[in-house]
């Protein structure tokens, strides 16, 4: 079993930036890809960025590119999210979630893909 836990959500005006960052705990070794969703109230969840452990492939969604980035630490299982130039549309929970394969672009991000999701961490971007 392993167990993503998410932290560096909170409040930020419009064109501010944040860092989120997920610990992965327990069976970790069998993890290949970590990745970023967001949910907003009344909304599906969608997909935010994903990078794998080995060659560190990255796949972002249109809405963030060039301003978010994923990064992995593999010694300690985490994966950060650094947001610039946020906005209030990326207000939403931010959940981290992890699947023990590696995944084409289209793939990663399709959520039902994902073994492991945290509990989240709310992100509000006021304008």
């Amino acid at each position: 079993q392993v167990q993503p836990v998410e932290s560096g959500g909170g409040l930020v005006q419009a064109g501010g930036s944040l860092r989120l960052s997920c610990v992965a705990s327990g069976r970790t070794f069998g993890i290949e890809t970590l990745a970023w969703f967001r949910q907003a109230p009344g909304k599906e969840r969608l997909f935010v960025a994903s990078i794998t452990r080995s060659r560190n492939y990255t796949y972002y969604a249109n809405s963030v590119k060039g301003r978010f980035t994923i990064s992995r630490e593999s010694a300690t299982n985490t994966v950060t999210l650094q947001m610039h130039a946020l906005e209030p549309e990326d207000t939403a929970v931010y959940y981290c979630a992890a699947f023990t394969g590696a995944c084409s672009r289209t793939a990663c991000g399709d959520r039902r893909l994902y073994n492991y999701w945290g509990q989240g961490t709310q992100v509000t971007v006021s304008s």
